[in-house]
């Protein structure tokens, strides 16, 4: 380990400390140490290095480190690779964090606005789906959450008719206030509907099917943890993979999209990623019903009261405001994305 004769910028002398005695552990000599979103690249004679921190999850890194080393045997290389130190161990132990080490993905977090790059993810999205279906499961400890939609609706829900209860026993009350209470019931509607239309489709069946072949879910496929090096893209941070419905991601993903200006609700261009996908893994129509539930549900209104009602978030009224009326205003391209997507279900179902 070199003697601090780096550069480090910007990172404290703690972190820089705790970095190296972490480093050490893997022999690595540091070059510089900066810091990128939650995680330390560290420039090093063994090449560009990502140190990430975690507060608990041992089996994180290790998980980590079997998918990747199966995924490569599938010929899926679109990832980060994990490192064990030189004793072998997955992680290091430091204080009460977890830290461990993969190769730096030298690229850009991908422009999700250009549709064309959206294209390029789902691609990606449906090639690692593929490759890691072929994995063998039984050695990794996931989280299953198979047959949870329904719950986490419901609860979500409830929350709505919580912040309801809370406004009305309000003495004062904000601008914010007026306005989230006079659409409340609306979007407690629609999360009703969600509810009711996942629960009518074949989720349950969709959900037995997928426990029987432990399907893994990225669970955070969004553009942070998807780099772009030349024409390649590249999925990165393997901390949240569970067991799911492997559309979820899908789903997850395009709702997340909508919500930008560049798509604003444009059902053309959802269905311009739904059918490339497509053609690396297929998509049927139930479970395009179960990607339509997640999209009719009002996550973001029911998100931003959670922030004001529970977390209590210290966003001035102003942010809260601009937040709120952002949700709003896209309410009628929302229906009829809603309408449209239902009659491309319907023409794919007599198709089959």
């Amino acid at each position: 380990m070199s003697e601090n004769h780096y550069n480090s910028g910007g990172i404290t002398e703690k972190v820089r400390n705790i970095i190296e005695i972490v480093l050490h552990h893997y022999d690595v000599n540091i070059h510089n140490i900066t810091r990128v979103r939650s995680v330390y690249k560290v420039e090093s004679d063994k090449g560009n290095l990502c140190v990430k921190r975690v507060k608990r999850g041992r089996r994180k890194a290790q998980n980590g480190y079997y998918l990747v080393e199966n995924l490569k045997k599938s010929n899926f290389h679109n990832t980060a690779t994990y490192y064990k130190t030189f004793r072998g161990n997955y992680y290091v132990e430091h204080g009460k964090r977890i830290y461990y080490v993969t190769s730096w993905i030298d690229g850009t977090e991908c422009d999700v606005r250009d549709i064309n790059e959206g294209i390029g993810c789902v691609e990606l999205l449906a090639k690692f789906h593929n490759s890691v279906n072929s994995i063998d499961v039984s050695k990794l400890k996931l989280k299953n959450n198979l047959k949870n939609w329904p719950g986490i609706f419901y609860s979500n829900v409830l929350d709505m008719e919580k912040y309801k209860s809370y406004i009305n026993r309000k003495v004062i009350k904000s601008q914010f206030d007026h306005l989230y209470y006079d659409y409340i019931d609306m979007y407690y509607q629609r999360g009703l509907t969600a509810l009711t239309f996942l629960n009518n489709s074949n989720y349950y069946k969709l959900s037995r099917e997928a426990n029987i072949r432990k399907t893994i879910c990225h669970n955070s496929f969004y553009y942070q943890n998807i780099i772009k090096k030349q024409d390649q893209y590249y999925l990165i941070d393997l901390d949240s993979v569970m067991i799911d419905l492997q559309i979820m991601d899908l789903g997850n993903f395009i709702r997340r999209l909508m919500h930008k200006s560049e798509y604003n609700w444009d059902f053309n261009k959802a269905k311009i990623l739904i059918e490339h996908y497509s053609t690396f893994r297929s998509v049927s129509a139930e479970e395009l019903e179960v990607i339509l539930s997640l999209l009719i549900f009002p996550y973001r209104f029911w998100k931003l009261g959670k922030k004001r009602y529970v977390k209590q978030k210290g966003w001035s009224e102003t942010k809260y405001l601009k937040k709120l009326n952002k949700i709003l205003k896209y309410s009628l391209e929302e229906q009829r994305f809603i309408e449209s997507f239902m009659n491309y279900i319907n023409m794919v179902k007599n198709t089959i």
